[in-house]
């Protein structure tokens, strides 16, 4: 096959293969579940970023400040977003879209940390096209290599991203389709690449930081502050225990194919 038929296949292909795998771990999950499976999302957003995301995008940076300030504006740009989004509801705290809904039961803030991730995650997967298109570019089998790697890396992270969906109040359905929806993205990165890559590149690291800081943002100032509304103690040890799955699964799957 082609560079650029290889490039598709395996876009295309490995995303759909990661949303699959985190379809069916997601869709097994009752509604009761998901506000505790939220801690093993949090830890896979943070072990994608310090673990992932960040490293990368540092080891790309003609300048580590560059990224240091890409996701210091990015934390600011989805803080303010996060507040249009309640603008556009209401004019006062004293509102549904202010106030927590159950798991599954959408309010007026339906889907505001479901946008958020979906945008951060959206941005992640254009950018492991373009890595997919420069690896298959270089030569086939680092190719296929570079696809393995991100397929094992996605599939915690989609995970992760399925159960902050639900937990927003998407239904499964409709999180399935959204993550469908963002999962293209790999393709229209490879693709874009294909045929500019050297006029994308240099847009790399920029772009793995403002997904950063939409994974941090979602984690630290959405769903961090949601763990804390149970403080007993087996809540505690369950979101800690949780968390560090959610990291560890990152590391794992790191560990084991890696990115060279």
């Amino acid at each position: 096959m082609s560079p650029l038929a290889w490039i598709c296949v395996t876009s295309l292909g490995g995303g759909v293969l990661s949303l699959i795998c985190a379809a069916i771990v997601s869709f097994t999950a009752r509604d009761t579940w998901v506000p505790m499976l939220v801690s093993y999302a949090v830890g896979a957003l943070l072990g994608a970023v310090f673990l992932e995301i960040l490293p990368h995008a540092i080891e790309l940076a003609d300048n580590p400040r560059q990224i240091a300030m890409t996701i210091l504006l990015g934390i600011l740009l989805f803080f303010v977003l996060e507040k249009l989004v309640l603008w556009r509801h209401c004019h006062t705290e004293h509102c549904e879209a202010h106030d927590a809904h159950p798991p599954g039961k959408a309010g007026h803030d339906h889907g505001r940390t479901g946008m958020m991730i979906m945008v951060g995650d959206t941005i992640h997967n254009l950018v492991d096209g373009v890595i997919i298109a420069a690896a298959f570019l270089a030569d086939i089998q680092l190719g296929l290599v570079t696809a393995v790697a991100i397929i094992a890396h996605e599939i915690p992270q989609e995970v992760g991203d399925f159960l902050i969906l639900r937990h927003s109040g998407y239904s499964k359905t409709q999180a399935f389709t959204f993550n469908l929806v963002s999962t293209l993205a790999t393709l229209v990165g490879g693709i874009v690449a294909y045929y500019s890559l050297s006029s994308v590149q240099h847009w790399i690291p920029s772009l793995l930081g403002i997904a950063a800081a939409s994974m941090l943002y979602v984690a630290v100032a959405d769903l961090i502050p949601g763990l804390h509304k149970r403080p007993e103690l087996k809540a505690t040890f369950q979101q800690v225990l949780l968390i560090t799955l959610g990291v560890a699964s990152i590391y794992v799957t790191h560990v084991l194919i890696g990115h060279e």
